[in-house]
């Protein structure tokens, strides 16, 4: 850990970069739709922000309208592995996205969109982008194409996948080789590994139909961690059949409906542009904001682009519970008009609370005050970590894995759900939501370690 701080600080010092806020009508390269003003690029290419209509009949608010980002393409987040001395070694990657709160992130091997891969922008080539264009020759561990915000994105969808690989890899600058469970430590540091390296983390088929290797490990003495890695493991059970939970899911995608409508991004009620700036008139949710952005190390040395930056720090937790000595998740049925397939599993609470002063009761999400009132000793998992900060400009949200015995009879939005099965629901696409992606990625650290043990915590 010693050796990576050290590369990661000598990174953070070399790598130049710079974000500026500019007004909406500043952007370099962009133009607004004459009639909607619906903002793309001049190449009609990487992505446009678009109004939206919404309509869910029977939810707690059944209408309303909204900008969103129209991202079509599917991008490739992908992490190359391999062994070096016996030991699995994942290639990440130091990667200034202009959202970023605190500029460098750990991102994946490549992190890409397909006009970046296909150099829409004339810049450099991605690196190691080849290992995942063309995977004969090496091993696929994963390969599944998984959503992102639906709140935020209209039915975005990304690539994740790990490929192995024997032969030697030459080693760029930016990239450092490290273990998965150097990985797991540090997501324990608040704002280091970033939104698109732990969604692919979360996709590692991690001991979902056999024993956990730390199984039969001395070492595992704390009834808690005991009952994370035996809900690592389909052998240990669960409270409901993974069928029964695939059932449920379908069920409710069958019975519920979704209906949106593309608008323009200046005639949507409650949205105003003043200053440069798209808000709602509440002064709550989000912004359509724009930034200039100067940066050595990316492919392009400079560019301008529209981004949304969200009013608040949100909150995204697990509820979790001991049941016959296996961990269950209390996973929650969500409906997002950006989703692909109308519903997907994401965590139990998961929203900016401030944002809900503004919203019906009914909006409030059943277990808010259990997470955010919980003792300290039931907190079992903290860490505030940064969404995609190439679209999204100091969006973060706090992470949270939360024990409590709580009674969900009655609630047919919620389920209990062991680890296992959540890891084999990550082999199938649009199942579990990219928030609930990153909680499955730090319970996977509670597993490798006791969760008194220290985090790899940044000199």
């Amino acid at each position: 850990m010693e050796r990576f701080w050290a590369w990661f600080a000598e990174r953070s010092e070399r790598v130049t970069h710079h974000t500026e806020r500019i007004p909406l009508d500043a952007l370099d390269g962009w133009r607004r739709a004459e009639g909607s003003g619906n903002i793309a690029h001049r190449t009609g290419k990487f992505f446009t922000i678009e109004g939206l209509h919404v309509h869910i009949p029977g939810a707690p608010v059944p209408r309303w309208s909204q900008p969103i980002l129209n991202q079509p393409e599917v991008g490739i987040l992908g992490i190359l592995v391999k062994e070096i001395d016996g030991v699995l070694h994942c290639l990440m990657q130091a990667k200034f996205e202009p959202g970023n709160c605190n500029g460098l992130q750990l991102s994946p091997t490549v992190q890409a969109t397909r006009s970046n891969y296909m150099r829409v922008h004339q810049g450099k080539a991605v690196p190691y982008l080849d290992y995942f264009r063309n995977t004969a020759g090496n091993r696929v561990v994963a390969d599944v194409l998984q959503s992102e915000q639906g709140a935020w994105f209209y039915q975005k969808r990304n690539r994740n996948m790990i490929v192995e690989v024997r032969d030697e890899v030459p080693l760029a600058d930016d990239f450092h080789w490290l273990t998965f469970g150097q990985l797991h430590q540090l997501l324990g540091v608040a704002n280091l590994i970033n939104m698109d390296a732990r969604t692919v983390l979360a996709c590692l088929p991690f001991a979902a139909s056999g024993p956990h290797p730390l199984a039969d490990v001395p070492a595992v003495a704390d009834d808690f961690h005991r009952s994370v890695v035996r809900s690592c493991s389909a052998a240990e059970g669960s409270l409901h059949p993974t069928v029964d939970i695939v059932s449920w899911i379908t069920g409710i995608r069958a019975q519920t409906d979704v209906h949106t409508r593309a608008a323009p991004l200046n005639r949507l009620s409650h949205w105003y542009q003043k200053d440069g700036v798209i808000s709602h008139a509440s002064g709550l949710f989000f912004d359509v904001m724009a930034v200039d952005v100067a940066a050595g190390s990316r492919e392009v040395a400079g560019w301008s682009q529209p981004m949304i930056e969200p009013r608040g720090q949100g909150v995204a937790a697990f509820v979790v519970r001991r049941i016959d000595g296996v961990l269950h998740v209390l996973a929650h049925a969500r409906i997002e008009p950006g989703y692909v397939d109308v519903v997907e599993i994401a965590p139990t609470v998961q929203c900016t609370p401030q944002s809900r002063r503004v919203l019906p009761s009914g909006a409030r999400p059943p277990f808010l005050d259990t997470v955010l009132q919980a003792p300290r000793e039931q907190i079992r998992y903290a860490v505030s970590l940064s969404e995609e900060g190439g679209r999204f400009f100091h969006a973060v949200n706090r992470y949270l894995i939360v024990e409590a015995d709580i009674d969900v009879e009655g609630s047919p939005d919620f389920r209990w759900v062991t680890l296992h099965q959540l890891t084999e629901l990550l082999r199938h696409s649009h199942y579990l939501n990219v928030q609930a992606r990153t909680l499955v990625a730090c319970l996977h650290s509670l597993s490798l370690r006791s969760p008194s043990a220290p985090v790899a915590a940044r000199p």
